[in-house]
């Protein structure tokens, strides 16, 4: 099944989040994609905590508060997200195009708006040979439906929040180990402390080393070797779960066709359109002379954008500018 809208916007951090904002003013409804299994981008994923200090207006606001703002603010507008996917392929259509995910999600729409920061947040995968013959069936990079592990045996990789946090709840129903490298964390407080009780209770068990080899044993289990100081031991496991962080890739967006730019994509400053016709580049993964690699920044490309979009969506009509501030119509649209 097809799913169609007026605009895909690939990448749902605080610019995709705002573009869907100055779309919806004009009447453009917009689908959603992310590959992480939230909305907010970098500042959810990497820093939530965070305070950050050039948000207009906005003497200091962490990179959670500014997401849940930017999400209560286009609520009026129902876009529909799609997440823990990846954009894999495009294909142009008489419509506009078709926009296809790694998990086979098809979306048709008259424009493509891409977002996505950096590129595409990808697992750090631990140096093991052979370890992509067990993806996706003994080793997960992320959790999508805890239940799988229920009653398992899982060993948790990694000193970070995910790999804390996950330690925590699956023990609950199931058999946890964590290593890590040393028995010191990067993850917040609070999770580092109900591990570390966890622990004390005997509810999880701790290995300090580094995961060297992966094998295939009966019953569809592995057998993970582990090193500490020069000592080797071994522990079999139904599976493993590697946190160790993400890192960005362009992905499959180098494979598009776009003319690019030391692995950013070029677009002109008056729309913000790349060099296909009706696929448009906001925010960090854009570049043109004078970029500034700011959330501001991206916000006025979103403003930009969407009045080019509006000619493509609405190729008979005439876009009146207006005001938030004075016109009727849009506060009706806002709810105020």
């Amino acid at each position: 099944m097809t799913e169609k809208t007026d605009v895909v916007i690939i990448g749902a951090g605080p610019v995709g989040l705002f573009a869907v904002f100055e779309l919806g003013l004009l009447n453009i409804k917009c689908h959603l994609v992310d590959n992480l299994d939230k909305v907010g981008g970098q500042c959810a994923e990497l820093y939530p905590e965070k305070p950050i200090y050039d948000i207009p207006s906005r003497p200091v606001v962490t990179g959670q508060e500014l997401t849940d703002e930017l999400i209560k603010q286009i609520n009026p507008f129902k876009p529909k997200f799609h997440l823990n996917q990846q954009v894999e392929k495009i294909a142009k259509t008489e419509y506009g195009w078709i926009v296809e995910t790694n998990i086979g999600t098809k979306v048709e729409a008259k424009c493509i708006v891409v977002a996505a920061g950096a590129g595409s947040f990808v697992p750090r995968k631990p140096p093991i040979e052979h370890i992509e013959n067990f993806e996706n069936k003994n080793v997960f990079y992320a959790i999508r439906d805890k239940s799988i592990f229920k009653n398992k045996k899982i060993l948790i990789a990694g000193g970070g929040d995910s790999a804390l946090d996950w330690t925590n709840e699956l023990s609950k129903d199931s058999n946890v180990t964590l290593i890590h490298r040393r028995k010191e964390f990067r993850a917040a407080p609070d999770s580092v402390s109900k591990m570390q009780e966890l622990e004390t209770k005997e509810k999880i068990k701790f290995l300090k080393g580094q995961i060297k080899k992966i094998s295939k044993i009966q019953d569809s289990r592995i057998m993970l070797e582990y090193e500490n100081d020069d000592e080797k031991s071994n522990i079999e496991v139904d599976y493993l779960l590697p946190f160790f962080g993400l890192k960005m890739e362009l992905g499959p967006i180098a494979e598009w066709g776009l003319n690019l730019h030391e692995n950013l994509i070029k677009v002109d400053t008056e729309k913000f359109e790349t060099s296909t016709p009706s696929i448009f580049a906001i925010g960090d993964i854009n570049w043109y002379p004078g970029k500034l690699k700011l959330i501001l920044s991206g916000f006025h490309e979103s403003a930009l954008m969407a009045q080019e979009v509006f000619k493509y969506c609405f190729p008979d009509k005439k876009n009146i500018f207006r005001y938030t501030t004075s016109s009727k119509e849009l506060q009706k649209k806002l709810g105020v």
